[in-house]
């Protein structure tokens, strides 16, 4: 179930980080030269915190032993 929940993280953290994107060149008024940087830095902020957060939320699994 872990693995369903960090997936779909994934895919609104995609979106959201293209929303956030366009937003920003809106307000400068033109597209980026360089794009896809400024993209992946996006998601990879939100992605971090996302993911720090969804792990704290999540159960922690039971060990063997």
């Amino acid at each position: 179930m872990e693995m369903i929940y960090y997936t779909l993280a994934g895919i609104v953290l995609y979106f959201a980080a293209d929303w956030i994107l366009d937003r920003i060149e809106q307000t400068i008024g033109h597209r980026f030269s360089h794009r896809n940087v400024l993209f992946f830095v996006i998601i990879l902020l939100l992605s971090v915190g996302t993911f720090q957060l969804l792990q704290s939320l999540l159960p922690v699994p039971p060990t063997s032993g």
